[in-house]
């Protein structure tokens, strides 16, 4: 081992090591070589390998039994399902890991650009660290509309699911929405808060979350430890379909739920839906259409630039990918 090199030699031993865990090189339940062996191999001293292996000890990647040696430990890590509205501690909770949550930060502020699919021009702004089994595996930040959840307290949301206590508050949780996911760079507060180092992989979830009537209830973003959860998602069949935008016979836009396509099939508008796995058919595309249409008030109510922007919101909240030629084609059918 080149001792030229500034980084102290036990944190280039143990990365050595390290990078063999994590890449499998070593799998759960290999016995890695004794001290001597480790000492010969890196031309190091005794004591900088037991410097190296307590690093990797303390960061849950091995365990050191007397008598035996040391053991890469199995790093079972959490999963969590995408594509649900649940939130992780739902989640987790439900598969028996002790989940709790501690509020950094619980702050009234003017909405953010982010958040401006909220519609409220103040949100309630929360900062979260989730740990499971004693280990910190997410950092959580979550704008909610104000006035509509300002009852909810920092203390309430302690160890606890956001989304049971907005059940609690006003009788609606997130049900559908939309979900992105990056991977990207711990930095220097996250690497604090999550235990990791800065510059370690991150999975970052961003999503939209609303009621079942298309309510805005979150945004939120989500940094998951790479090496603590798993993303996992369910894959079937279903492909988007076209929308008809104005079924004169239905007074709104339809679709027939008995022709689906191998082929995501495209209009020369260029519209299609795709259901992203939230809506069974086109059928039910259809009545959401309707209820949405109907719950945007009639047409001596708001402006038509109001009604548009909450019908696309609503729209947006359910899953359903929609062009605004059809929001105003199926708008001016429901009106006649």
């Amino acid at each position: 081992m080149d001792h030229e090199v500034r980084q102290p030699l036990h944190a280039r031993v143990a990365a050595a090591l390290r990078a063999e865990v994590d890449d499998h090189a070593a799998p759960p339940g290999t016995l890695l070589p004794s001290e001597s062996a480790l000492t010969e191999r890196f031309g190091v001293s005794r004591s900088v390998v037991r410097q190296a292996l307590a690093a990797l000890e303390g960061e849950g990647r091995v365990r050191r039994e007397k008598g035996r040696g040391t053991v890469v430990v199995d790093r079972a890590d959490h999963r969590r399902l995408v594509q649900r509205a649940g939130g992780l501690h739902d989640q987790l909770a439900t598969g028996g890991a002790v989940v709790t949550t501690h509020v950094l930060e619980a702050v009234v502020e003017p909405a953010p650009e982010v958040a401006r699919w909220l519609g409220a021009d103040e949100v309630l702004r929360l900062e979260r660290v989730r740990s499971v089994d004693g280990r910190a595996v997410a950092r959580i930040r979550t704008h909610l509309p104000l006035p509509l959840l300002a009852g909810l307290r920092a203390e309430d949301l302690e160890d606890a699911s956001l989304h049971a206590a907005m059940e609690a508050l006003v009788g609606v949780r997130p049900r559908r929405g939309s979900r992105q996911v990056r991977a990207v760079a711990a930095d220097e507060g996250l690497a604090a808060q999550l235990g990791v180092r800065a510059g370690d992989p991150l999975l970052l979830l961003e999503g939209r979350g609303a009621a079942d009537d298309g309510t805005p209830l979150e945004v939120f973003a989500t940094w998951h430890r790479g090496d603590a959860v798993s993303f996992e998602l369910d894959v079937d069949d279903v492909r988007a379909r076209p929308l008809a935008a104005a079924d004169a016979g239905h007074g709104h836009a339809s679709g027939s739920a008995s022709t689906a396509s191998s082929t995501t099939t495209t209009s020369p508008e260029g519209r299609a839906v795709d259901a992203q796995g939230l809506l069974a058919d086109l059928d039910d595309v259809r009545d959401r259409l309707a209820v949405l249409l109907a719950r945007s008030g009639p047409a001596t109510g708001p402006s038509d630039d109001d009604l548009m922007s909450r019908i696309e919101r609503r729209v947006e909240a359910s899953g359903v990918a929609i062009s605004v030629d059809e929001l105003l084609a199926a708008r001016d059918q429901e009106r006649r």
